[in-house]
């Protein structure tokens, strides 16, 4: 008898969650370090007097990493809104990634290039498979801020321009880590559907196994069910239409 339940959770080790959880991080740090509300150095800096573009770009990069972690944690009970709530996360990273292009155009200058020696070198950059015992939390915010490690030479420099192109890059690989998600996600439905059509399944087996119902098609001996006609109710064979055995209620 299938599991009627998925396995759930598990997001703690998905690369796209390590490093959404890193992109989450480093956009609230170069929110604080190159979005200003003070005019004086708007030729360096973004100038963002309401603050709304920083509201913007924080809850987008936070949307991002939240809507992984719900989308695992109902996957066990709802393989359409795991996926449906994975491609939530992908379009909340992929308006941060609006957001860092116009940074960057709006200082005069364009994204790098993936043919550029700082894109090949990010993109070249491995995710370690985490390693957790009995601690997933503590242990997967260590995994985090030790990946994390692997880019702060772009990360920490003092130029928005190197921050904001590798904050790209890092949200690109994230995103295209979430579209195979997503389609890892549908095939695992399509072959084993979700939820709702196992319980369905569920119901119909326990309904017709032995001893479910003591009363037997006088036609196939199959168990019977109680149906209701246009004359008032019956018992019906299980196996209709193949068999159309019926019996007074």
């Amino acid at each position: 008898m299938a599991e009627l339940f998925d396995k759930h959770g598990g997001f703690r080790r998905l690369h796209s969650f390590t490093l959404a959880t890193i992109v989450q991080l480093e956009t609230l740090r170069f929110c604080r370090r190159f979005l200003t509300s003070d005019e004086r150095e708007s030729r360096t800096k973004l100038y963002d007097p309401k603050g709304r573009q920083f509201d913007q770009m924080t809850q987008a990069a936070r949307s991002g990493r939240q809507n992984i972690i719900e989308g695992s944690e109902r996957s066990s009970t709802s393989k359409d809104t795991e996926m449906k709530l994975t491609d939530v996360a992908r379009a909340s990273l992929s308006e941060l990634r609006g957001d860092f292009e116009i940074f960057i155009l709006d200082r005069g200058y364009f994204p790098w290039s993936v043919h550029q020696e700082q894109a090949k070198a990010i993109n070249s950059i491995s995710i370690d498979n985490p390693l957790f015992n009995d601690d997933s939390v503590h242990e997967s915010a260590k995994h985090a801020i030790s990946q994390r490690a692997k880019y702060a030479l772009w990360l920490d420099d003092q130029d928005a321009i190197v921050v904001a192109n590798t904050l790209l890059l890092m949200i690109s690989r994230t995103l295209n880590m979430l579209k195979r998600q997503i389609e890892s996600q549908g095939k695992a439905f399509e072959e084993n559907g979700g939820f709702s059509e196992r319980l369905h399944a569920r119901r119909i087996e326990n309904r017709n196994s032995p001893g479910s119902n003591t009363i037997e098609c006088p036609k196939c001996s199959k168990p019977m069910r109680r149906r209701k006609g246009s004359k008032g109710e019956f018992w019906g064979c299980s196996g209709y239409p193949d068999c159309r055995g019926t019996r007074e209620f």
